[in-house]
């Protein structure tokens, strides 16, 4: 059997498991219980120093007790992809306990022809479905015999990419079994990013920051793929998920084509930022949670 190691325990969160689960159990009870049960949620991947509380607040929304199936969208920070990749691994270890992974989504996904395969190191170096990884196994931890998950690597897609997966991936979306997490930090901000916008009509730069990342949170709420793309052409802002993303606003604006009966609300819940930007020798990289509901 293949295992995925948990490479990242011990740096970008904590490897002892009694001292994550109280982490955690920390950050979703701080946050409130206010657009839910999720079916799909958006959070950000970088250290749980950084980002575990904004996270919490995406995980709150989820409710474990229907959930059968997870699939986590990530972006490939590492590794060059002009598609989107599977996991070989069939078990994902974390300091919690080991998920597995759905063999038989794996296969039907292959059989499309959109799907290659990450080797196991390309997925052990890849933090951004990683860092999810424990927050779902605290979540699902009365139900951990009874679901699976589904690891899926997000290369640099073009508009019509994003389209094709999420027309295929909108089935799964479809069904309330299942549960979406799209990994996404939003903007990094400095030179070391090489990323240095700033609408001094918005105030100093930490003030433009959050400017610009809720310009773009507010379409992505407006579930507008193509407005969304437009907005990332204009401003270039750095969102690392931004095509995790972009298939996910495709798979709902699939559904809602060939099913007028459902009403889908995506909402952004925790806005963050590692640090305030004052000059342009500063840095931060920005965090935000969102869940997407059907009514």
């Amino acid at each position: 059997m293949s295992v995925r190691r948990a490479t990242h325990a011990g740096s970008w969160y904590a490897d002892s498991g009694p001292e994550l689960s109280r982490q955690l159990e920390h950050w979703l009870h701080q946050a409130d219980f206010r657009h839910g049960p999720a079916r799909a949620i958006i959070a950000p991947h970088a250290g749980y120093q950084y980002c575990g509380a904004c996270a919490g607040h995406a995980y709150r929304q989820i409710s474990p007790v229907a959930i059968r199936r997870i699939f986590i969208l990530g972006p490939s920070h590492h590794a060059r992809l002009s598609g989107c990749a599977l996991s070989i691994a069939q078990k994902c270890k974390t300091p919690l306990t080991d998920l597995h992974v759905d063999n038989q989504v794996n296969a039907d996904l292959e059989m499309s022809g959109q799907f290659e395969w990450m080797d196991l190191d390309t997925d052990e170096n890849e933090h951004s479905i990683e860092m999810h990884l424990p927050y779902i196994a605290k979540i699902m931890d009365t139900y951990k015999d009874q679901f699976t998950i589904v690891p899926i690597l997000v290369g640099s897609l073009s508009p019509e990419q994003e389209a094709t997966y999420g027309r295929l991936l909108s089935s799964y979306l479809a069904d309330p079994q299942n549960l979406f997490v799209i990994s996404s930090d939003f903007c990094h901000w400095g030179q070391r990013f090489r990323y240095t916008y700033h609408d001094r009509a918005c105030g100093n730069i930490q003030q433009s920051i959050e400017a610009l990342d809720r310009a773009g949170m507010s379409i992505i709420e407006n579930l507008n793929p193509t407005e969304f793309t437009n907005y990332l052409k204009e401003y270039g802002n750095t969102i690392c998920g931004r095509h995790p993303i972009g298939i996910l606003l495709q798979a709902v604006q699939e559904l809602l084509r060939n099913d007028g009966t459902i009403c889908a609300n995506l909402k952004f819940l925790k806005y963050a930022q590692s640090s305030q930007c004052r000059n342009v020798n500063d840095s931060s990289v920005s965090y935000a949670s969102a869940a997407l509901v059907f009514e």
